[in-house]
């Protein structure tokens, strides 16, 4: 998986700069932050998670390239104890594709698209839309898979006891149910809503 994941981001790389020191050098960084030993589960698995989902609707997705470059840098930053996450993710993506040949554009585009990881608010951008249904999709998986997930996330909390964790992630999964679709596109919809709701009910009767 992690050969693959190298592959495919040096391959996307190549197509915007020929510079393979830079792209070995940025692809060490994600690595380095994806394999944190603070991540169970915002790590390079998740990453080849997303992957896999869009790959399924890839011709739904017009601009990849960014979407991609959005996927790889969505949780380059994460720390349970910060708010910021998204934001100081997004700076960093800016950061490193204003090197490569990348049109503003595209720069842009990918720095909405983290930004949007955070609330998972509809957006007016379809492509936004997939990329924010596939970082949800594991809430739509069987619940043998959500419950993994559920204990995966709670070890990236466990600087927090259960009396101040418990609350915290009700909240959060209260927040999903308050949509009138928990996934943005039809496609998402249709294969995850039914199952993800049903596993997040159960989830906030176990807290």
């Amino acid at each position: 998986m992690l050969e693959s994941l190298n592959q495919k981001f040096i391959n996307l790389l190549s197509k915007y700069s020929d510079d393979k020191m830079l792209a070995d050098e940025y692809w060490k960084e994600i690595k380095e932050h994806y394999s944190d030993k603070s991540r169970y589960y915002h790590n390079l698995d998740h990453i080849a998670s997303m992957i896999f989902e869009l790959e399924t609707v890839k011709s739904e997705i017009e601009d990849w390239n960014s979407v991609l470059f959005s996927i790889f840098y969505h949780d380059i930053i994460y720390k349970s104890s910060a708010n910021d996450n998204e934001e100081k993710s997004a700076e960093i993506a800016k950061n490193r594709l204003q090197k490569i040949n990348l049109s503003y554009t595209q720069i842009n585009k990918i720095y909405n698209q983290i930004l949007a990881t955070k609330k998972h608010q509809l957006s007016a951008d379809s492509e936004t839309n997939y990329l924010l249904d596939a970082d949800l999709s594991i809430l739509g998986k069987s619940w043998n898979e959500y419950e993994n997930y559920t204990k995966q996330i709670r070890k990236e909390y466990s600087i927090y006891p259960d009396f101040m964790y418990n609350p915290g992630r009700k909240k959060v999964l209260e927040h999903f149910l308050t949509f009138s679709n928990i996934y943005k596109t039809d496609f998402f919809r249709t294969k995850y809503e039914f199952q993800a709701r049903k596993n997040i009910l159960k989830e906030i009767e176990l807290l």
